[in-house]
């Protein structure tokens, strides 16, 4: 099966989720206002997932629908 739009921006999100998350967990953050921008950056992309994933969703069951 093809990927969605939604798939390719979830797996980019997750990436992106991945690669900020190694980098406080290596000791990448210099001070506590680079870390707090990562982890914000963190919980920004986790509401793209959820948010990504509930059109998804929403756009199956409308296709299901029809």
């Amino acid at each position: 099966m093809a990927k969605s739009v939604f798939d390719v921006l979830v797996m980019k999100h997750e990436e992106d989720v991945s690669s900020a998350t190694q980098f406080l967990a290596n000791g990448g953050a210099k001070d506590l206002a680079e870390y707090r921008e990562v982890v914000g950056r963190i919980r920004g992309l986790q509401l793209a997932i959820q948010t990504t994933k509930d059109l998804s969703r929403s756009q199956m069951e409308e296709e299901d629908n029809d």
